[in-house]
């Protein structure tokens, strides 16, 4: 499948896109600024512009840790998002009972990397008919992924998105083997890179995770290179300050750069795919 259209906005693997914004819902007031600096930048740019968010992080390091507003108060801020901003929202989904009302206010349900093996939730999320970004588990290949994309597929659904975010390296780290965007790219869906989750260290802190912000762009950009239809950028006004994954968040005001640069990485690339030279080559002479 080349991609979808929401809202409309069409999202394939012939013009570079966004999903971005904070990790959790914090407070409307941070979700808005976020969304609507996000959407600017992408409009000046033409990027499709997708916003996400979580109402809730069910898999934090530490039982005290924020977890967001909850189902209820959290959907709400999306659905006035979506409708103030006129911008298509995406939001994890943690247990099939979630999938239903999540299903009637966003327009993309996301699978967490953790859940990528819980079938029950997979063909909940593919029954809506929403589309779904399916996030790779850090302890799953590449070439695994085909299950978790076959068991959407076999309800129907063929709007997915498949997202590359690292995988485990020891303990408390993560690293991106570049393969993987090719590969994944071979099921036929976009490809998503999770540039800010993939310099996550897990755990790290002992009751929450760290992070390496300073990689952020150097991953962005070798992914793109490597064929990523699309990038994944958790930006937050105050990453340090954040509630949740503050350590791995790009600052908000770094986001326009670093979106030019992947912008011309992937029109060179591009530029490739149609002179007939690979899904993945950057410049060949």
């Amino acid at each position: 499948m080349d991609g979808f259209s929401t809202l409309g906005q069409t999202i394939g693997r012939d013009r570079f896109f966004l999903i971005g914004g904070p990790c959790v819902i914090e407070s409307e007031e941070i979700a808005f600024e976020v969304a609507s600096f996000l959407k600017e930048t992408c409009a000046r740019l033409q990027i499709p512009f997708i916003f996400k968010s979580s109402y809730d992080k069910a898999n934090r390091t530490s039982v005290a840790s924020y977890r967001g507003p909850g189902l209820e108060c959290g959907l709400a801020v999306l659905s006035r998002i979506r409708e103030k901003l006129q911008v298509p929202v995406l939001t994890d989904v943690h247990s099939p009972c979630e999938v239903e009302p999540v299903s009637r206010v966003v327009d993309i349900l996301q699978i967490p990397a953790f859940l990528s093996r819980q079938t029950d939730l997979l063909v909940a999320a593919g029954l809506t008919g929403k589309p779904v970004n399916l996030k790779k588990a850090q302890f799953l290949s590449p070439e695994d992924m085909l299950q978790v994309v076959e068991k959407v597929r076999k309800t129907g659904n063929e709007n997915i998105l498949v997202t590359e975010r690292g995988a485990q390296f020891g303990y408390n780290n993560l690293v991106v083997d570049m393969r993987s965007i090719p590969i994944l790219s071979e099921f036929g869906f976009p490809v998503v890179f999770d540039a800010t989750h993939s310099v996550q260290l897990p755990g790290a802190q002992g009751t929450s995770s760290g992070g390496e912000r300073r990689y952020v762009s150097t991953l962005a950009c070798a992914a793109v290179a490597a064929g990523a239809h699309g990038v994944f950028i958790e930006a937050h006004p105050k990453p340090d300050h954040a509630l949740c994954d503050g350590p791995n968040s790009l600052y908000l005001s770094e986001t326009p750069g670093l979106l030019e640069r992947l912008l011309e990485i992937y029109q060179v690339v591009q530029k490739g795919r149609l002179a007939g030279e690979g899904d993945s080559c950057l410049l060949r002479r």
